[in-house]
């Protein structure tokens, strides 16, 4: 069912990222995502960062159109959708690639008091691009990595977790698609749970172009444990709105 949303409040997180806030809080699972619709434009997914809190990169038409809403200014939402992270785990790590970084942040803030130490390793281009938002008041440690090396240690998310893998008893992953299958090959998809993205048009499991393997991301996931994406295409290939397949890597 469609809900009205108004914006409570809109602000810069990082270079070309922005939040939004919604005056209503919704009742979620950190991983679960929404569905927002403006009219003449159309619809797309969003992670939730928090109970009333999305963060949107700027990276097309739609992005670009919600970017010129303010406060006051109303969405359209359905959901939240999908399968969201499980807690397990005492030592764990996030790991975060890029705007990877909303549902590992609503994971930290609600989950705390389940683990007993969390390290989140987050990524980015540049610092500029850092959507760090205060996710430093919930995790025990924060490792930054740059691709440029302007913020943090030069490198990638998972140079760290290949070194420092046998401190964690657990892995929580979100972000790009090669990112996580490299995440996978490192934990050999043992005691590991990614969030997954493919493109998607209903949310809820009719339409079938969010495909992954025998799942449906929008209904099976978007939170997939490792064990169950052994054999699919996950860091190999994407199909996109014509269901073309789409080379990574």
């Amino acid at each position: 069912m469609l809900r009205r949303m108004v914006l409570r409040e809109v602000f810069e997180v990082a270079d070309n990222v922005k939040a939004f806030r919604f005056e209503e809080r919704l009742d979620f699972v950190p991983g679960q995502f929404i569905m927002l619709w403006l009219p003449g434009v159309g619809e797309k997914p969003f992670s939730l960062a928090d109970d009333d809190l999305i963060v949107v990169k700027r990276v097309g038409p739609f992005t670009s159109r919600l970017f010129k809403l303010e406060e006051g200014d109303y969405v359209w939402i359905r959901g939240p959708y999908g399968h969201g992270f499980e807690p397990l785990g005492n030592r764990v790590a996030l790991v975060a690639g890029g705007i990877g970084i909303p549902p590992l942040y609503a994971l930290a803030k609600h989950y705390r008091d389940k683990f007993g130490q969390i390290t989140l390793i987050y990524g980015a281009r540049t610092r500029e691009e850092l959507a760090l938002l205060d996710v430093e008041e919930f995790v025990d440690e924060l490792v930054v990595t740059t691709d440029d090396g302007s913020a943090g240690r030069k490198g990638f998310p998972t140079d760290v977790l290949g070194e420092r893998k046998d401190e964690f008893d657990y892995i929580y992953a979100c972000g790009p698609e090669v990112m996580l299958a490299k995440v996978l090959e490192i934990m050999e998809y043992r005691n590991v749970q990614v969030s997954s993205e493919r493109y998607m048009k209903c949310g809820i499991g009719v339409c079938g172009s969010c495909a992954l393997g025998p799942y449906l991301v929008c209904r099976d996931g978007p939170v997939f444990r490792g064990e169950h994406l052994i054999g699919t295409e996950l860091g190999r290939f994407t199909r996109g709105p014509d269901g073309r397949i789409r080379l990574l890597g």
